[in-house]
This record gives C-alpha cells, sequence and structure tokens, in this order.
C-alpha cells in the first residue's frame, strides 16, 4: 500500500502497535477439512434503525451489513491495521491538503466509482438538512461549519474538490496527520449517482461497491434478515471466502444461542447472560473468548430532571456512579467475561492508560456516593424513581436489574430498568430525543483509535453524543488531539480530555466488553476482529 511517507500517519497501525490479533482461545474453526465455498454463512444481526445509507447509519444492526456491502478509500485489517481499498493513494506535504487517487473500481450494478461519487457522498452526509446521523464525522473538512449551519447558504463543503473521475482533493481545517486512518469509517464511503434520486428508497435495496451485495428484490425482510451473496466484480483485500450471509435478527439471544447449538445458526457474536459460565465447556458449540474493544455505559438524558449541567446534577451522577460495583457485576452476571471500565476507552487501544485523572470516580464507595447524594438533595430533593432503559433483546436484563438494585440500595433510592422491546426502539426514542431518562449505551470503534471514542460520542453537536453533552474545553483538546504531531503528545491530550468527562460524567461508564461468541459446529476460519466482530467474509463451512 501507499499512502507516502509525507503523511505521518500516527495511527493507521494502530493496534499493530500492541500486537494482538484477535483470534479464537478455545475454538477457531471446526476439525472439518470439507469446507465450502458455496455454502451462505448464518450469523446475528438485529433490525437496522435507518434505510441502508452509510452516513445515515451509526449503529450495529445496519452498520455490520453496511461494511460488508461497501468499501470504502482504506480497510482494516484484523488486527486494526489499515490497507488501501479504493484508494491508489492518499498524500500530502503538510497533513492539511490530501490528494487521493483512485483504482479503478464499479459498484455491483456495473457503474464506476469515481471521485464524485464519494465527494458528493460525503456533502449529503454533511449538509445539516439532511440530518444524516454521522455528518460530524465531517467536522475537519474546510466548509463544515457552512453547510452545518441551521439555514446553510450553501450545500457543498468547500474543502472538496474534484479533479478529475479518478482525483479529489481534501483540505482540511488544520494539519492533521491521522486524517487518513479515519477514511475506513462507513460515513466516507462512497455512493453511486442514482442513489441520490431517492436516498430512503435506495437504502432499502443499497447498491454498493464493496464484496458482497444485497440478494435482489426482497433481500431485507424488516424484523427478519438480510440476506447478502458475493460481489464478483469486487477486487479489494476482503474477498468473500463463503456463498453469502445472511443477518439473521433476534429478539432473544437466549434463542440464537439455542440455533447455534442445533445448526440453525452459524455464528453468534454474543453469547447472553445465560450461558456465560458455560459456554467454553458447551461441546454443542465452538466457543471464542478473547480480550476485546468495545466499551459499555450508560448515558443521561439531556431533558432528565435532577441530572442537569449544573452542581445538583454533577454531585447525583458521581453518586450513581461511585454506588455501582463493577466487579461484582462483572464476575457474577458475566462471569468475568467483562472487565470493569476504567476510562471512556479500551485498553487495545495505543495510548489507554489507567492514569486518568478523577477516574476515581468509576471505583465502588457507597459511603462516599450516599455523601454526594445527600449534597444534591441538599439542593433540590429527588423524589423520584431512577430509571435505566434497555432494549429487551440484546440480553441486558440481567446487569440492569443488578445495576438498579445495587444504586437503590447504595443510594436508599427507588431504582429499576425499563424493557424496550427491541434495539431499533429504544434508538428511535434516543436519536428523537424523546427519552427522559437514563439509557443503554456502548461503543464499538469505527476506527482503531481513543480519538474515536472521545469526540463521536462527546464532542458538542457530535452524531453519536446522545446526551447532548457540550464542553468547549473537551472540543479544544479533541482539535488539539488531531493536529497534534506526535503519539506521545496526542495520548496526554486524550488522558486530559478524559479527565474532563471523568468531572462532567455525561455517561457512565461501566466495563469493557470481551469477546464471547459461538460457532457452530462445522463452521471454519473464524476470527475475531478489533471490533469484537468476526471476519465475516471469511466465514466457510
Amino acid at each position: 500500500m501507499r499512502l507516502s511517507r509525507r503523511t505521518r500517519l500516527a495511527g493507521v497501525a494502530l493496534l499493530a502497535a500492541v500486537g494482538l490479533t484477535l483470534t479464537a482461545c478455545g475454538g477457531g474453526g471446526s476439525d472439518d477439512d470439507t469446507a465450502s465455498t458455496d455454502a451462505v454463512i448464518t450469523v446475528d444481526g438485529s433490525e437496522p434503525q435507518n434505510p441502508l445509507v452509510p452516513s445515515m447509519t451509526n449503529e450495529t444492526g445496519g452498520g455490520n451489513v453496511i461494511d460488508m456491502i461497501f468499501a470504502g478509500l482504506v480497510t482494516y485489517e484484523a488486527d486494526g491495521s489499515s490497507t488501501l481499498e479504493v484508494a491508489e493513494s492518499i498524500e500530502s506535504d503538510d497533513n492539511k491538503t490530501w490528494t487521493v487517487t483512485l483504482k479503478d473500481w464499479s459498484f455491483s450494478d456495473g457503474t464506476p466509482v469515481t471521485a464524485s461519487s464519494f465527494v458528493d457522498a460525503w456533502n449529503q452526509g454533511a449538509l445539516s438538512t439532511n440530518a444524516h446521523l454521522n455528518s460530524y464525522f465531517y467536522y475537519p473538512i474546510q466548509g463544515f461549519e457552512e453547510v452545518q449551519a441551521e439555514n446553510p447558504k450553501v450545500d457543498t463543503m468547500s474543502g472538496l474538490e474534484v479533479v478529475d473521475d479518478k482525483t479529489f482533493t481534501i483540505t482540511l481545517n488544520q494539519p492533521e496527520s491521522d486524517f487518513p486512518a479515519r477514511l475506513g469509517y462507513s460515513a466516507f464511503y462512497p455512493l453511486p449517482e442514482a442513489a441520490f434520486e431517492d436516498l430512503q428508497a435506495y437504502g432499502e435495496n443499497p447498491v454498493g461497491n464493496g464484496p458482497y451485495m444485497m440478494d435482489g428484490e426482497g433481500a431485507w425482510q424488516h424484523d427478519v434478515q438480510i440476506a447478502l451473496v458475493p460481489n464478483e466484480d469486487y477486487d479489494g483485500a476482503r474477498q468473500a471466502q463463503n456463498a453469502g450471509l445472511t443477518f439473521k435478527f433476534y429478539t432473544n439471544l437466549d434463542a440464537a444461542y439455542v440455533d447455534v447449538q442445533s445448526g440453525n445458526l452459524d455464528v453468534l457474536k454474543t453469547v447472553p447472560d445465560a450461558y456465560l459460565t458455560t459456554f467454553q465447556d458447551d461441546n454443542q458449540v465452538q466457543p471464542f473468548s478473547e480480550p476485546g474493544s468495545v466499551f459499555q455505559s450508560f448515558t443521561f438524558a439531556a431533558s432528565m430532571p435532577g441530572f442537569g449541567d449544573d452542581e445538583e446534577g454533577h454531585l447525583r451522577r458521581e453518586a450513581i456512579s461511585m454506588a455501582i460495583d463493577r466487579a461484582e457485576i462483572t464476575e457474577k452476571i458475566f462471569a468475568d467475561t467483562r472487565t470493569p471500565a476504567v476510562d471512556f476507552s479500551s485498553p487495545l487501544m495505543p495510548g489507554f492508560t489507567e492514569e486518568i485523572e478523577g477516574n476515581e470516580v468509576v471505583e465502588f464507595n457507597p459511603d462516599e456516593a450516599k455523601k454526594l447524594w445527600a449534597e444534591a438533595d441538599a439542593i433540590k430533593p429527588y423524589n423520584g424513581t431512577f430509571q435505566l432503559a434497555y432494549n429487551g433483546d440484546g440480553g441486558h436484563e440481567a446487569w440492569v436489574e443488578a445495576v438498579t438494585n445495587q444504586i437503590s440500595n447504595n443510594l436508599g433510592i427507588k431504582a429499576e430498568g425499563k424493557a424496550y422491546p427491541t434495539f431499533d426502539e429504544l434508538r428511535t426514542d434516543v436519536t428523537d430525543r424523546t427519552i427522559d431518562i437514563a439509557f443503554r449505551t456502548g461503543w464499538q470503534p469505527d476506527y482503531p483509535s481513543i480519538f474515536n471514542y472521545l469526540a463521536p460520542l462527546y464532542g458538542t453537536g457530535a452524531g453519536s453524543n446522545d446526551g447532548d453533552y457540550s464542553n468547549a474545553e473537551f472540543d479544544d483538546l479533541m482539535s488539539q488531539a488531531s493536529a497534534a504531531e506526535s503519539d506521545e503528545e496526542r495520548e496526554q491530550i486524550y488522558a486530559d480530555a478524559q479527565a474532563i468527562l471523568m468531572e462532567d460524567l455525561p455517561a457512565i461508564p461501566l466495563w469493557y466488553s470481551n469477546i464471547a461468541a459461538v460457532a457452530a459446529d462445522g463452521v471454519n476460519d473464524v476470527e475475531f476482529n478489533w471490533q469484537n466482530l468476526p471476519e465475516y467474509q471469511l466465514l466457510t463451512k
């Protein structure tokens, strides 16, 4: 690959720095030597919240499918290192203006992927009036603020310029040496010209340029499954080794596990609570257990009474955090397949440190929690019920019950969970801001960097900033991190930014999710990547 030595990409080979490839422990494929590339692989999934348009999708139900049917300028290897995909080169003399040259590439309908395919898609995603959930990711590009205005006078970013069909330039607001490392994320995927005629309709049966494509009309059976077949014209690094992928939607992970045992589901990426203590000894499945990169938390709705951005709210947030015994829950509920969180990122990220100023707030301290709650009550008494919303189709009931019981017992208040039937229904209320209680949140990284755990979730106006948190000092540190010229400088800035989060607690860090997954007997080539996901294209049986 050629990113040019001038780019000084201090984050492209990010996870390679820790020398970790997430492969199986106690699993890794069947002993059967008759694995077939003619087999369709079934994997678990969930109903996407939105049409399958990259810039409109920021949740895993749709995101995992989109990553299979689209290809970006850059793609990520299983260990998190980068390789060029659609880009022939990404070069810069100053880390501010980048020139992108494309390979010969086509969408699955045969139309060419051009510079305009990228530029038009990014402009569409950035425009405020389109209200796309991933618009935040374009913020480094010159002209983003103009198209993000409430009533924009322009509809394209000035920092994007098409030179010819194979070349375009990206001019940033400031030099950012690690910018190309982000370009493998789905917000930066291209769209065919036909998509812009009706994005909603296009998103029901999208035409992409990745290793798979939709399996014809009706490929998306809502609330049931999405069926993909290999894109024979794909010529990139993620060649499909199977005859297709079917994402089957489950509202009950226990049922999914039973389907793996019986051979009716090939891979389940998340073992439900009921099987965590037994799955590694279950001779009906292939078990996988490895360190993972997913961060779990819960977030306070901006309109939640008593938990606002004031002294009372800060005291209550600290009290709630200190009332939770994370070690007990990760041991008893998750059988040590989770690790208590000490920051807002993941131990697998380069630059991770436990030395975050103020992170004693995530330590279990019931006496201090009661004291802080009483101080908040002295400002204004709290007479309500603390509620924590979660999706009932994701295996969250047990830990939510444990967390709310601890809060209730340690603070002397009433606390309880509130179940939404599906992830889609929960996310709709969160996205529409019609929720006014705390709610479960988690983050599967889009690209391997601590920056990705921070800026998209807590930056002012960021698309995944579900609690509408805003702190100018934090925002400034994110800008400084992007412009940092060394890993050491960047990592210190991340630590400083997390110290602000520990003080403000826009979300309560809970734990890091290990890979705890199973595959059916006879499934081969099961490898998990830096996102805690199977390398879907490699699966055979």
